[in-house]
């Protein structure tokens, strides 16, 4: 059985900032412009009973993402409902809602793509680059990519003769976590999406992964709607705490 804690631990493993920082209770993550995952602190011992943190070290968190050049933002995860309200109560809101997928390999490794339709690959191919940049997945990110140490690698799509989509997927022990995939949208409604996600459980299987993970907003019904109807299953959830800075 997944838990929660080994889907968060994954997300830092398979798409790692360019630094941690221990910042009293918190892990701060230094970004340097790869997206919200890798910009967000969060409490370092996950823990769905911890009490609410005290003011001063909210305060040193939000020192400590602003000391790096970061606006404060705070990942908040399933169980950690008394950080949440803390956060509420100094005006931080709630956006980008996301819920963490996860299937057993074997039950989505069932049925190859057809010939010449998924590629895996690493490094990236410009195509890939340039697929991803359609989506604002952009140096920044890819250089996130590029700072994953374990098992990893590019997923390239084609359909009718034509380089349509791209995709990075990799390993935390028995967890292989696919993100950035991005299908070009002129090419979808068409099976390539998941055409995709079984290439990455063939080559998860290869790994020897036990579980294939995915990760989406709430907010991309067309993804939910995929990984659904893949038969994977929900098991975590987090979403972010925000705010202007002039609102303190």
């Amino acid at each position: 059985m997944i838990t929660a804690a080994a889907l968060y631990q994954a997300i830092d493993v398979t798409w790692p900032p360019a630094a941690l920082h221990d910042t009293g209770p918190w892990l701060v993550r230094e970004g340097r412009g790869g997206g919200s995952r890798v910009s967000a602190a969060t409490l370092r011992d996950y823990d769905t009973n911890s009490p609410s943190p005290a003011e001063e070290d909210i305060h040193l968190a939000e020192n400590g993402m602003r000391g790096i050049g970061q606006t404060p933002l705070f990942m908040v995860r399933d169980g950690e409902g008394a950080l949440d309200q803390a956060l509420a109560r100094r005006g931080y809101s709630i956006s980008k809602p996301v819920t963490l997928y996860a299937i057993p390999t074997a039950a989505l490794a069932i049925e190859k793509p057809p010939p010449v339709t998924c590629f895996t690959v690493w490094e990236p191919l410009q195509i890939m680059c340039d697929i991803w940049a359609v989506g604002g997945i952009d140096a920044a990110r890819i250089a996130v990519m590029d700072r994953v140490t374990t098992a990893k690698t590019g997923l390239f799509g084609r359909i009718n003769n034509k380089p349509a989509a791209a995709g990075f997927i990799a390993m935390d022990g028995p967890i292989a976590m696919l993100h950035a995939l991005e299908v070009l949208p002129e090419h979808r409604r068409q099976g390539l999406a998941r055409h995709m996600m079984r290439a990455a459980a063939f080559w998860a299987q290869d790994q020897g992964a036990e579980f294939v993970s995915v990760l989406v907003t709430d907010d991309n019904t067309g993804a939910n709607d995929l990984y659904r109807g893949l038969g994977m299953s929900p098991v975590a959830a987090y979403h972010y705490r925000e705010r202007t800075e002039t609102a303190e």
